[in-house]
Protein backbone atom coordinates (compact mmCIF):
# COMPACT_ATOMS: atom_id res chain seq x y z
CA UNK A 1 0.00 0.00 0.00
CA UNK A 2 1.26 3.34 -0.73
CA UNK A 3 -0.79 6.00 0.00
CA UNK A 4 1.62 9.35 -0.45
CA UNK A 5 3.19 9.71 -3.73
CA UNK A 6 6.41 10.65 -2.73
CA UNK A 7 6.82 8.92 0.85
CA UNK A 8 6.24 4.82 0.93
CA UNK A 9 3.78 3.85 4.23
CA UNK A 10 5.44 2.63 6.47
CA UNK A 11 4.61 0.30 9.59
CA UNK A 12 6.66 1.08 12.96
CA UNK A 13 5.94 -2.28 15.08
CA UNK A 14 6.23 -2.14 18.79
CA UNK A 15 5.92 -5.03 21.25
CA UNK A 16 5.04 -3.69 24.70
CA UNK A 17 4.51 -5.36 28.16
CA UNK A 18 4.55 -3.34 31.18
CA UNK A 19 6.36 -0.31 30.08
CA UNK A 20 4.85 2.38 32.03
CA UNK A 21 7.93 4.08 32.60
CA UNK A 22 9.16 4.68 29.32
CA UNK A 23 6.76 4.15 26.34
CA UNK A 24 5.89 7.86 26.54
CA UNK A 25 9.11 8.94 26.02
CA UNK A 26 9.22 6.39 22.77
CA UNK A 27 6.08 7.76 21.59
CA UNK A 28 7.45 10.99 21.90
CA UNK A 29 10.78 10.30 19.86
CA UNK A 30 7.97 8.97 16.98
CA UNK A 31 6.37 12.03 16.53
CA UNK A 32 9.62 14.04 16.65
CA UNK A 33 9.96 11.35 12.92
CA UNK A 34 10.64 13.85 9.60
CA UNK A 35 7.91 11.72 7.97
CA UNK A 36 4.54 12.56 6.94
CA UNK A 37 1.93 11.47 9.29
CA UNK A 38 -0.29 10.37 6.53
CA UNK A 39 2.30 7.83 5.59
CA UNK A 40 3.08 5.96 8.57
CA UNK A 41 1.19 3.65 11.54
CA UNK A 42 2.53 2.67 14.56
CA UNK A 43 1.01 -0.99 15.70
CA UNK A 44 1.58 -1.55 19.35
CA UNK A 45 1.37 -5.37 20.26
CA UNK A 46 0.52 -5.56 23.76
CA UNK A 47 1.46 -9.07 25.39
CA UNK A 48 -0.68 -8.79 28.29
CA UNK A 49 0.38 -5.72 30.56
CA UNK A 50 -0.99 -5.20 34.16
CA UNK A 51 0.32 -1.90 34.88
CA UNK A 52 -0.92 1.10 32.87
CA UNK A 53 0.65 0.42 29.22
CA UNK A 54 -2.60 0.24 28.07
CA UNK A 55 -4.35 2.84 29.56
CA UNK A 56 -1.58 5.30 28.29
CA UNK A 57 -1.66 3.45 24.40
CA UNK A 58 -5.51 4.16 24.18
CA UNK A 59 -5.01 7.70 25.65
CA UNK A 60 -2.62 8.57 22.61
CA UNK A 61 -4.57 6.54 20.52
CA UNK A 62 -7.45 9.09 21.14
CA UNK A 63 -5.04 12.05 19.59
CA UNK A 64 -3.26 9.99 16.70
CA UNK A 65 -5.52 7.64 14.50
CA UNK A 66 -2.36 6.14 13.00
CA UNK A 67 -1.83 4.42 16.19
CA UNK A 68 -3.12 0.67 15.93
CA UNK A 69 -3.54 -1.66 19.39
CA UNK A 70 -3.09 -5.31 19.17
CA UNK A 71 -3.72 -6.71 22.42
CA UNK A 72 -2.16 -10.49 22.85
CA UNK A 73 -3.25 -11.50 26.19
CA UNK A 74 -0.81 -14.46 27.98
CA UNK A 75 1.99 -13.82 25.16
CA UNK A 76 4.14 -15.84 25.70
CA UNK A 77 7.19 -14.01 24.16
CA UNK A 78 7.83 -10.81 22.17
CA UNK A 79 8.19 -12.80 19.11
CA UNK A 80 4.55 -13.61 19.38
CA UNK A 81 3.33 -10.68 20.11
CA UNK A 82 5.51 -9.41 16.60
CA UNK A 83 3.43 -12.18 14.71
CA UNK A 84 0.10 -10.75 15.65
CA UNK A 85 1.38 -7.20 14.31
CA UNK A 86 2.66 -8.62 10.83
CA UNK A 87 -1.35 -9.60 10.61
CA UNK A 88 -2.33 -6.28 10.53
CA UNK A 89 0.06 -4.35 9.16
CA UNK A 90 -0.45 -2.06 5.59
CA UNK A 91 3.30 -1.06 5.12
CA UNK A 92 5.78 -1.85 2.12
CA UNK A 93 7.99 -1.26 4.88
CA UNK A 94 8.26 -2.80 9.03
CA UNK A 95 10.13 -0.88 11.16
CA UNK A 96 10.57 -2.87 14.47
CA UNK A 97 11.94 -0.70 17.72
CA UNK A 98 10.90 -1.23 21.48
CA UNK A 99 8.47 0.88 24.05
CA UNK A 100 12.36 1.78 25.55
CA UNK A 101 13.67 3.28 22.34
CA UNK A 102 14.17 6.88 21.22
CA UNK A 103 14.76 7.11 17.26
CA UNK A 104 16.83 9.37 15.56
CA UNK A 105 14.57 12.28 13.93
CA UNK A 106 15.84 10.99 10.22
CA UNK A 107 15.31 7.52 11.36
CA UNK A 108 12.76 6.29 8.40
CA UNK A 109 14.62 8.47 5.94
CA UNK A 110 17.74 7.17 6.32
CA UNK A 111 16.80 3.58 6.52
CA UNK A 112 14.51 4.12 3.48
CA UNK A 113 17.27 5.71 1.66
CA UNK A 114 19.05 2.39 1.27
CA UNK A 115 16.32 0.30 0.63
CA UNK A 116 15.88 2.24 -2.86
CA UNK A 117 19.72 1.79 -3.74
CA UNK A 118 19.32 -1.96 -4.07
CA UNK A 119 15.79 -3.84 -4.42
CA UNK A 120 18.24 -7.53 -2.97
CA UNK A 121 18.14 -5.71 0.59
CA UNK A 122 15.87 -7.30 2.83
CA UNK A 123 16.75 -5.30 6.12
CA UNK A 124 18.67 -1.96 7.03
CA UNK A 125 19.18 -1.98 10.41
CA UNK A 126 21.07 1.02 12.26
CA UNK A 127 23.19 2.03 15.45
CA UNK A 128 22.13 1.72 19.21
CA UNK A 129 23.23 3.58 22.00
CA UNK A 130 22.12 3.97 25.35
CA UNK A 131 19.72 7.15 26.37
CA UNK A 132 20.16 7.65 30.00
CA UNK A 133 17.15 8.27 32.13
CA UNK A 134 18.42 8.09 35.60
CA UNK A 135 21.52 9.59 35.74
CA UNK A 136 22.66 8.78 39.04
CA UNK A 137 21.58 4.88 37.93
CA UNK A 138 24.90 2.95 37.90
CA UNK A 139 23.19 0.03 36.04
CA UNK A 140 22.82 2.61 33.05
CA UNK A 141 25.83 3.88 33.24
CA UNK A 142 27.51 0.97 32.74
CA UNK A 143 25.49 -0.45 29.86
CA UNK A 144 26.46 2.80 28.39
CA UNK A 145 29.89 2.64 28.78
CA UNK A 146 29.48 -1.26 27.56
CA UNK A 147 27.87 -0.08 24.75
CA UNK A 148 25.34 -2.67 25.59
CA UNK A 149 23.24 -4.26 21.76
CA UNK A 150 25.59 -1.95 19.98
CA UNK A 151 26.00 -3.35 16.44
CA UNK A 152 29.52 -1.72 15.39
CA UNK A 153 31.69 -2.80 17.97
CA UNK A 154 29.88 -6.49 18.10
CA UNK A 155 31.71 -7.40 14.93
CA UNK A 156 34.49 -5.17 14.98
CA UNK A 157 33.69 -2.02 14.58
CA UNK A 158 32.34 -2.29 10.95
CA UNK A 159 31.27 0.62 8.83
CA UNK A 160 28.49 1.28 6.78
CA UNK A 161 27.91 -1.38 4.26
CA UNK A 162 26.62 -4.98 3.35
CA UNK A 163 26.82 -7.43 5.95
CA UNK A 164 28.84 -10.88 4.67
CA UNK A 165 26.79 -13.73 3.03
CA UNK A 166 25.52 -16.04 5.07
CA UNK A 167 28.02 -19.37 5.18
CA UNK A 168 26.28 -22.06 2.66
CA UNK A 169 27.55 -24.45 5.80
CA UNK A 170 27.71 -22.23 9.13
CA UNK A 171 29.98 -23.57 11.63
CA UNK A 172 28.26 -22.81 15.36
CA UNK A 173 30.26 -18.99 15.74
CA UNK A 174 28.37 -17.88 12.50
CA UNK A 175 25.16 -18.50 14.42
CA UNK A 176 25.79 -18.38 17.51
CA UNK A 177 29.14 -16.44 18.37
CA UNK A 178 31.26 -13.54 17.31
CA UNK A 179 30.59 -14.36 13.70
CA UNK A 180 26.74 -14.15 14.08
CA UNK A 181 25.47 -10.98 12.07
CA UNK A 182 22.14 -10.13 12.46
CA UNK A 183 20.11 -6.85 13.20
CA UNK A 184 18.30 -6.71 16.90
CA UNK A 185 14.91 -5.54 16.40
CA UNK A 186 15.08 -2.36 18.69
CA UNK A 187 16.56 -0.78 15.05
CA UNK A 188 15.70 -2.65 12.12
CA UNK A 189 13.74 -2.29 9.14
CA UNK A 190 12.42 -5.16 6.74
CA UNK A 191 11.04 -5.50 3.26
CA UNK A 192 7.38 -6.39 3.73
CA UNK A 193 7.80 -8.11 -0.01
CA UNK A 194 11.12 -10.21 1.24
CA UNK A 195 9.21 -11.35 4.16
CA UNK A 196 6.39 -12.53 2.42
CA UNK A 197 8.20 -14.36 -0.16
CA UNK A 198 9.97 -16.70 2.22
CA UNK A 199 7.14 -16.54 4.57
CA UNK A 200 9.28 -15.46 7.49
CA UNK A 201 7.89 -14.91 11.26
CA UNK A 202 9.16 -14.87 14.52
CA UNK A 203 9.66 -17.99 16.56
CA UNK A 204 7.99 -17.92 19.88
CA UNK A 205 10.78 -18.33 22.09
CA UNK A 206 11.41 -15.76 24.97
CA UNK A 207 14.44 -14.75 23.43
CA UNK A 208 16.59 -15.08 19.84
CA UNK A 209 13.85 -14.56 17.63
CA UNK A 210 15.90 -11.14 15.92
CA UNK A 211 18.76 -13.16 15.24
CA UNK A 212 16.53 -16.35 13.41
CA UNK A 213 14.21 -14.09 11.45
CA UNK A 214 17.81 -12.45 10.34
CA UNK A 215 19.01 -15.85 9.37
CA UNK A 216 15.55 -17.04 7.75
CA UNK A 217 16.44 -14.24 4.73
CA UNK A 218 19.98 -14.42 5.14
CA UNK A 219 19.99 -18.00 3.94
CA UNK A 220 17.67 -17.31 1.33
CA UNK A 221 20.33 -14.78 -0.26
CA UNK A 222 19.28 -11.76 0.84
CA UNK A 223 20.97 -8.88 1.91
CA UNK A 224 21.50 -7.04 5.23
CA UNK A 225 22.75 -3.52 5.03
CA UNK A 226 24.55 -1.64 8.14
CA UNK A 227 23.44 2.24 8.27
CA UNK A 228 24.79 3.43 11.92
CA UNK A 229 23.18 6.72 11.05
CA UNK A 230 20.06 5.30 11.38
CA UNK A 231 20.69 5.16 15.21
CA UNK A 232 18.35 4.61 18.17
CA UNK A 233 18.98 5.49 22.05
CA UNK A 234 18.31 2.58 23.85
CA UNK A 235 16.98 3.35 27.50
CA UNK A 236 18.19 -0.25 29.24
CA UNK A 237 17.59 -2.18 32.04
CA UNK A 238 17.55 -0.28 35.55
CA UNK A 239 18.57 -2.77 37.42
CA UNK A 240 21.59 -5.20 38.02
CA UNK A 241 18.89 -8.20 38.44
CA UNK A 242 16.92 -7.56 35.26
CA UNK A 243 20.44 -6.87 33.39
CA UNK A 244 21.62 -10.41 34.55
CA UNK A 245 18.53 -12.05 33.10
CA UNK A 246 18.80 -10.82 29.46
CA UNK A 247 21.87 -12.29 29.41
CA UNK A 248 21.06 -15.29 30.27
CA UNK A 249 18.44 -15.55 27.60
CA UNK A 250 20.87 -14.45 25.07
CA UNK A 251 23.27 -17.12 25.99
CA UNK A 252 20.38 -19.44 25.58
CA UNK A 253 19.12 -18.89 22.39
CA UNK A 254 22.53 -19.80 21.21
CA UNK A 255 21.80 -23.42 21.59
CA UNK A 256 18.41 -23.55 19.53
CA UNK A 257 19.89 -21.26 16.60
CA UNK A 258 22.46 -23.74 16.40
CA UNK A 259 20.40 -26.90 16.51
CA UNK A 260 18.30 -25.32 13.03
CA UNK A 261 21.07 -23.62 10.96
CA UNK A 262 24.36 -25.58 11.95
CA UNK A 263 23.92 -29.07 9.94
CA UNK A 264 27.76 -30.21 10.96
CA UNK A 265 28.80 -31.58 14.20
CA UNK A 266 31.74 -29.15 14.84
CA UNK A 267 33.84 -27.75 17.66
CA UNK A 268 34.67 -24.75 18.06
CA UNK A 269 37.76 -23.49 20.09
CA UNK A 270 38.19 -19.91 19.71
CA UNK A 271 41.48 -18.42 21.04
CA UNK A 272 39.85 -15.02 22.30
CA UNK A 273 42.91 -13.63 24.68
CA UNK A 274 44.68 -13.87 21.08
CA UNK A 275 44.44 -11.01 18.69
CA UNK A 276 41.96 -11.76 15.76
CA UNK A 277 40.20 -14.23 17.90
CA UNK A 278 42.10 -17.49 16.09
CA UNK A 279 40.04 -20.64 15.88
CA UNK A 280 40.71 -24.67 15.80
CA UNK A 281 37.46 -26.17 13.97
CA UNK A 282 37.12 -30.10 14.47
CA UNK A 283 34.91 -32.54 14.47
CA UNK A 284 32.69 -33.51 17.42
CA UNK A 285 30.30 -35.60 19.00
CA UNK A 286 28.65 -32.35 20.24
CA UNK A 287 28.64 -29.22 18.23
CA UNK A 288 28.80 -25.78 19.48
CA UNK A 289 31.54 -23.86 20.64
CA UNK A 290 34.12 -22.78 23.52
CA UNK A 291 35.95 -19.08 24.02
CA UNK A 292 38.95 -19.06 26.39
CA UNK A 293 39.51 -15.36 26.81
CA UNK A 294 40.39 -13.57 30.02
CA UNK A 295 37.41 -14.55 31.87
CA UNK A 296 38.03 -18.18 31.47
CA UNK A 297 41.66 -17.72 31.67
CA UNK A 298 41.55 -16.35 35.47
CA UNK A 299 39.14 -19.14 36.31
CA UNK A 300 41.36 -22.03 35.06
CA UNK A 301 44.63 -20.37 36.64
CA UNK A 302 42.62 -19.69 40.00
CA UNK A 303 41.58 -23.79 40.03
CA UNK A 304 45.48 -24.50 39.26
CA UNK A 305 46.54 -22.25 42.05
CA UNK A 306 44.58 -23.89 44.40
CA UNK A 307 44.93 -27.14 43.36
CA UNK A 308 48.74 -26.14 43.21
CA UNK A 309 48.75 -24.89 46.69
CA UNK A 310 46.85 -27.78 48.01
CA UNK A 311 49.27 -30.68 46.68
CA UNK A 312 52.34 -28.69 47.50
CA UNK A 313 51.31 -28.47 51.45
CA UNK A 314 50.80 -32.25 51.41
CA UNK A 315 53.86 -32.74 49.11
CA UNK A 316 57.74 -32.34 48.78
CA UNK A 317 59.36 -30.92 46.33
CA UNK A 318 60.54 -28.27 43.85
CA UNK A 319 58.01 -28.36 41.08
CA UNK A 320 54.60 -27.98 42.56
CA UNK A 321 55.67 -24.45 44.16
CA UNK A 322 57.18 -23.44 40.79
CA UNK A 323 53.92 -24.67 39.55
CA UNK A 324 51.68 -22.84 41.96
CA UNK A 325 53.31 -19.79 41.76
CA UNK A 326 53.21 -19.64 37.92
CA UNK A 327 49.66 -20.00 38.20
CA UNK A 328 48.97 -17.43 40.45
CA UNK A 329 50.72 -15.15 38.49
CA UNK A 330 48.50 -15.92 35.19
CA UNK A 331 45.62 -15.36 37.14
CA UNK A 332 46.70 -11.93 38.18
CA UNK A 333 47.81 -11.29 34.65
CA UNK A 334 44.52 -12.53 33.11
CA UNK A 335 42.48 -10.86 35.81
CA UNK A 336 43.88 -7.64 35.25
CA UNK A 337 43.45 -7.51 31.58
CA UNK A 338 39.82 -8.64 32.56
CA UNK A 339 39.28 -5.73 34.54
CA UNK A 340 40.82 -2.80 33.23
CA UNK A 341 38.56 -1.50 31.17
CA UNK A 342 36.26 -0.57 34.42
CA UNK A 343 39.08 2.03 34.77
CA UNK A 344 38.09 4.14 32.24
CA UNK A 345 34.64 4.33 34.14
CA UNK A 346 33.54 6.97 36.17
CA UNK A 347 33.09 7.81 39.08
CA UNK A 348 36.27 6.45 40.05
CA UNK A 349 35.06 5.37 43.71
CA UNK A 350 32.88 2.55 41.90
CA UNK A 351 35.91 1.01 39.91
CA UNK A 352 34.59 -2.47 42.48
CA UNK A 353 30.75 -1.90 41.43
CA UNK A 354 31.72 -1.88 38.10
CA UNK A 355 33.98 -4.79 37.72
CA UNK A 356 30.70 -7.28 39.96
CA UNK A 357 28.48 -6.25 37.40
CA UNK A 358 30.85 -7.12 34.33
CA UNK A 359 31.57 -10.30 35.69
CA UNK A 360 28.22 -11.26 37.19
CA UNK A 361 26.62 -10.10 33.75
CA UNK A 362 29.31 -12.39 32.01
CA UNK A 363 28.77 -15.06 34.20
CA UNK A 364 24.52 -15.03 33.13
CA UNK A 365 25.87 -14.91 29.59
CA UNK A 366 28.03 -17.85 30.28
CA UNK A 367 25.22 -19.55 32.37
CA UNK A 368 22.51 -18.99 29.57
CA UNK A 369 24.64 -20.70 26.90
CA UNK A 370 25.08 -23.61 29.16
CA UNK A 371 22.01 -23.85 30.42
CA UNK A 372 19.83 -26.50 28.03
CA UNK A 373 22.45 -28.47 27.19
CA UNK A 374 20.95 -31.70 27.92
CA UNK A 375 18.01 -30.68 26.04
CA UNK A 376 19.91 -29.98 22.74
CA UNK A 377 23.23 -31.93 23.12
CA UNK A 378 24.90 -28.38 22.22
CA UNK A 379 27.85 -27.17 24.17
CA UNK A 380 28.41 -23.18 24.07
CA UNK A 381 30.37 -21.69 26.81
CA UNK A 382 30.09 -18.29 25.95
CA UNK A 383 32.78 -15.12 25.13
CA UNK A 384 34.43 -13.39 27.64
CA UNK A 385 33.47 -9.39 27.90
Amino acid sequence: MNINAEKPFVSIIIPVKNFERTIEKTFDYLLNLDYPRNSWEWVIADGGSTDKTIEIIKSWQKKYPFIKLVEVPNCPSPGFARNRALEVVKGDFLFFTDADCAPDKNWLNEMLKHFEQDPKIAAVGGEVYTLKVDPDNLVEAWCQHFRFNMVSPRYGFIKQGYFPEFPLLPNPTDVGGHKAYFFGTCNVAYRKAAMQQIEAKFWDRPTGEDMDLSYQHRSRGWKFYFAPKAKVDHMHRADLSSLRKVWVAYGQAHLPLIDKYVKKNVLEIIFQFKKGNPAIVMPFPVKGFIYLGNFHLMHIFALFFIVGLILSLILRGMILPIFTLLSFLLMLYFAYQYIKWNFDMEPKNKFWVWCKMKYLTNLSFIQGGLKEFWKYKILCLEPSF
